[in-house]
């Protein structure tokens, strides 16, 4: 490892952050749009008919408990623990593959969710916490790096 974090770590590492705050939001309109569809059918048009099609009602409990899911994973994201990134990825995938089959009830908003799911992959796989956590020598931000080392280091 280098002793100065990379731009990409730095991204990633705002990038994550972002993602966790993604997850909360798609989170929570996933959870509103599952309750839309269960309290009333008529909310949304079906276009053409697909070998996967589910009831309504269906599609609406699983956005439900997916939105749920996604907005308490996106929370446990913020502290940056291995095993809530490792469950962003997971969520984030079976997010993709949900909104991908809902594309026949809302299609514009499932595109939407699934490029921000692949940014929230994309950040967390990438972002390592273990360069952010002040082993790094950062020059930076007003931390101080330490002394400068003056040229001559022989004793006198």
């Amino acid at each position: 490892m280098s002793e100065y974090p990379s731009a990409k770590q730095g991204f990633a590492a705002g990038t994550s952050m972002a993602a966790a705050v993604i997850m909360v939001t798609v989170g929570i309109i996933q959870l509103c749009q599952g309750i839309a569809a269960v309290a009333k059918n008529e909310v949304f048009l079906v276009g053409v008919e697909y070998v996967y099609k589910f009831d309504l009602t269906t599609w609406g409990w699983i956005h439900i408990v997916l939105g749920a899911v996604v907005a308490i994973v996106g929370l446990a994201l913020f502290t940056g623990a291995g095993w809530a990134r490792v469950s962003a990825i997971i969520v984030a995938a079976v997010s993709i593959l949900a909104n991908f089959l809902w594309l026949p009830y809302y299609p514009v908003w499932s595109l939407v969710i699934i490029a921000l799911d692949v940014v929230v992959i994309w950040a967390v796989s990438t972002w390592n916490p273990a360069a952010d956590d002040g082993s790094v020598r950062r020059t930076y931000g007003g931390t101080d790096p330490g002394p400068v080392p003056t040229g001559d280091t022989r004793s006198r």
